[in-house]
């Protein structure tokens, strides 16, 4: 009885709903302790202390991976919403989005250099800033290590929820298109959802921004991947 209800897909939609409940009321009162964090935190010490497989886990958390399409379309509404106020600062996002993805990608790759890491974490790192499913895309055609692109790109994501907007801010940039533009292009999902919170324009433009980083990011690695091959 036990074992069927563990391997029912409600068993994992219901552990992670659960789980990120709490890790919210945490967040409410701690702000260092980002959701993903806790959220995963607790499913992995359920799972764990019960000696429950993650095969069963799985089965109800599909459910939700396969929501992220919708919830990413979703980030449209705000685009057409600002529709006008986009087309009048097109080239500012464009110069913008192409500017930090180069900067990201040249950042990435001197800072792991200097550390002396290897061709492999190098290649592994460059992608980190666009949403997982183009990172770890591009990861595997370059020969790199996806699983290590994918922990760097959810961590990216996390650091730039929980900091980025602090730091604009200390250097007194308020405004909430080069918020939306900053954040979009350096966190991709996870820091658009964490400024949607605070600003809907900031989110639009966000959302924007990410969507064309990721177009950017992608046609940029196609000389790379021609030199390495």
């Amino acid at each position: 009885m036990a074992n069927s209800m563990l391997q029912h897909p409600l068993f994992g939609l219901s552990l992670s709903v659960i789980s990120y409940a709490l890790a919210n009321l945490l967040y409410q009162r701690w702000r260092f302790m980002h959701p993903l964090f806790s959220c995963t935190g607790f499913i992995i010490i359920v799972l764990v202390c019960f000696h429950i497989p993650y095969e069963d886990f799985k089965r109800g958390a599909d459910v939700l991976t396969l929501l992220l399409g919708p919830a990413t379309v979703a980030l449209g509404v705000p685009l057409y919403k600002y529709k006008e106020l986009i087309r009048s600062n097109l080239a500012r996002v464009l110069i913008s989005v192409l500017a930090g993805s180069i900067t990201g990608i040249a950042a990435s790759a001197a800072i792991v250099g200097l550390l002396g890491g290897s061709q492999s974490i190098i290649l592994s790192m460059l992608p980190k800033s666009v949403s997982s499913a183009i990172s770890i895309e591009i990861a595997a055609r370059l020969g790199a290590i996806p699983e290590l692109t994918a922990v760097l790109t959810t961590l990216t994501g996390l650091l730039g929820s929980m900091f980025g907007t602090r730091i604009l801010r200390w250097f007194r940039i308020r405004d909430d298109i080069s918020i939306g533009i900053a954040i979009g292009t350096a966190a991709h999902g996870i820091g658009t959802a964490k400024v949607f919170k605070d600003s809907e324009q900031q989110g639009g433009f966000a959302g924007l921004s990410m969507g064309i980083c990721g177009i950017m990011t992608s046609i940029l690695f196609i000389p790379i991947y021609m030199w390495l091959k």
